[in-house]
């Protein structure tokens, strides 16, 4: 696996000397000390490819900067998840920074920005760092073809650690491989777009690297065909995107060559299943490699829920308002897209363990309970979802994640202590192709044709309809080890959608399909950036955001509101503070060269 060899080696972006010997001669100065790695050692063919796994490395945002893994994490679950209408924090007192990420009350001294900056910034300087030895190689020590490669992977990989920082902060510096200290030019200002280089660098991307490669995770031309769709939505461009769009869903295939397709929807979150037809391009993690956890998802450790066996500490906790977002209508089965959260799912909160409860009867959307953990619905094989799995129910609420969880009958290849929690072999799947299909049914109704929007929608409900991958109960509800009963867990019930786009017009279509890729997605670090490339200065993402939090500060002993009175600030809160220690590390001639952000000045 590419994760295995990472902590064997190191990057040039931190060349160091691993053995200083000292000398009593005189030319010591002039010879390099044991074990020195530098560029020079790096420009071979091992070397450079050494340096390029090193690049992939950080696409967890783990171990590139200081600041832990839950601060960071490439799954983005505090900067979207929590800090949008998915998840509250629910960690009272232990992570303050996330609780003001949260209510949107941070400003530029979050620490918490701090360490996602540099983290991002590191993987910028590795892939970079491949460039620049790569064109150290001396001619004829490594092939055209080989060489061009490794180029195009690295630049790719640039292309997503800036659009990362993008997504966070939208006016960031570009950095590319002629950017260094020993240039004296790494002060770079961040008031010139970066959007172009971005651009730029996917298509070269795609433009050159093949369409499979041999390893799991490796970019091919189809992932950065994909970023380069993204790209564009971001940037509202959809008839640039959309025969980016067309040319996936009709050709594209993952990179070890399988055509992209939905598979079940439960296998995108199962470690054993990972890798599939519908990986268009995911952050891979491992354990058991003899890394000691080092290599698996250290940056959901605290997104768990206080399972037996499973560590977690119960922050990332799903809203009521998403819960109430799986609720169907009861004869169609098609989403309340305007009166979801009119009443709440019946839910647990305030009742002890030991109170009785029975589950929400009304009709849901299967795909609830591949993404939440709640009361007496079975959390894959670990049993019932309790009261006794949440840590702080009183602001955290009574439901915990799921899509990060693992099966107990798969633990011993899918789990791996680091201490006080576990680390697991889920991957991260940072597109996979159910983005594809929403974002091309949303090209369609911004350009294109409602009746084709609403067919990719559909394609996504047709799936979730499949009632072979719903939850099931357990023959025995004490017994989660004997299996499952075929009798649904909840009483499911999912709809397509006939005619209704062309039917009522542009407007309820958009709703319908940002409806979709609320609960498709939902939990997976995308619906935070989601808002913000939808809101486009309407003031939609504040909207969407303060009328969240007019809900589920209304919730009896849910006291959320007593302890972060907040409000969602348009053309401020849309965008992250530029973190101040970097503002202040940045300055020339008396003046810093980035500039902050609105309404963080």
């Amino acid at each position: 696996m590419m994760k295995n060899i990472t902590s064997k080696f190191l990057t040039a972006g931190c060349l160091i000397s691993l053995l200083a010997i000292p000398s009593c001669k005189k030319d010591f100065l002039e010879i390099g000390a044991i074990g020195t790695v530098n560029e020079t050692t790096l420009a071979n063919k091992e070397g450079v490819n050494r340096l390029l796994i090193g690049a992939y490395s950080l696409l967890d945002e783990n171990g590139g900067a200081p600041g832990a893994s839950y601060f960071k994490s490439g799954t983005n679950f505090l900067y979207s998840n929590i800090a949008s209408d998915e998840a509250h924090a629910g960690t009272l007192g232990n992570l303050p920074n996330n609780e003001l990420i949260e209510a949107w009350r941070h400003d530029a001294s979050n620490v918490n920005f701090g360490f996602k900056w540099a983290e991002i910034y590191a993987g910028v300087q590795r892939a970079n760092d491949v460039l620049r030895v790569l064109a150290q190689i001396p001619e004829g020590s490594i092939s055209a073809d080989e060489a061009l490669q490794i180029k195009a992977e690295a630049v790719f990989l640039r292309a997503v650690y800036h659009f990362n920082a993008i997504k966070m902060w939208r006016n960031v510096p570009y950095l590319d491989e002629t950017v260094s200290f020993g240039n004296n030019n790494f002060l770079v200002s961040n008031t010139e777009p970066a959007w172009p280089k971005v651009e730029a660098d996917f298509q070269f991307a795609a433009a050159n690297l093949t369409p499979t490669k041999p390893d799991a995770g490796r970019g091919n031309s189809w992932a950065a065909k994909a970023f380069l769709a993204k790209v564009y939505m971001f940037q509202n461009k959809f008839t640039e995107a959309k025969p980016l769009l067309a040319d996936l869903i009709a050709n594209g295939v993952t990179a070890s060559g399988k055509k992209y397709a939905l598979v079940n929807y439960s296998d995108n979150f199962n470690p054993v299943k990972q890798n599939n037809s519908e990986s268009v391009f995911s952050v891979q993690n491992s354990v058991k490699d003899g890394s000691s956890g080092a290599n698996g998802n250290n940056g959901d450790v605290i997104s768990i829920p206080l399972v037996p066996g499973a560590g977690g500490s119960g922050s990332n906790q799903p809203s009521f308002s998403l819960v109430n977002s799986f609720k169907t209508d009861p004869a169609t089965g098609l989403p309340l897209l305007d009166t979801f959260n009119d009443s709440d799912i019946k839910h647990d909160q305030g009742l002890a363990a030991t109170d009785p409860f029975t589950p929400y009867a009304g009709t849901v959307d299967p795909r609830l309970d591949w993404t939440v953990g709640r009361r007496d619905i079975p959390l894959m094989d670990h049993g019932l979802f309790g009261r006794y799995w949440i840590l702080y129910q009183d602001i955290g609420g009574p439901y915990g994640p799921k899509k990060n969880m693992f099966y107990l009958a798969d633990a011993a290849s899918t789990s791996e202590s680091i201490g006080w929690s576990l680390a697991t072999a889920n991957n991260y799947n940072m597109i996979r192709f159910a983005d594809i299909l929403l974002w091309a049914a949303e090209v369609e109704v911004e350009i294109g044709s409602l009746t084709e929007a609403e067919k990719y929608v559909n394609m996504i409900r047709a799936r979730a309809a499949n009632v072979d991958d719903w939850v099931k109960t357990y023959v025995d509800n004490a017994n989660p080890s004997k299996g499952f009963t075929t009798k649904p867990a909840a009483n499911y019930k999912i709809g397509l959608y006939a005619g209704q786009f062309a039917a009522q017009g542009k407007e309820f279509a958009r709703k319908a399909v940002r409806f979709e890729r609320k609960i498709e997605l939902a939990m997976e670090g995308h619906r935070f950036f989601d808002l913000q490339r939808w809101d486009n200065g309407t003031g939609y993402m504040a909207d969407v955001l303060n009328a969240y939090l007019a809900h589920e500060t209304k919730i009896p002993g849910f006291v959320y509101s007593n302890r972060l009175q907040s409000k969602f600030i348009k053309g401020k809160h849309e965008l992250y503070p530029i973190p101040q220690k970097e503002i202040d590390l940045s300055v020339r001639e008396g003046a810093s060269v980035l500039k902050q952000n609105p309404g963080f000045q």
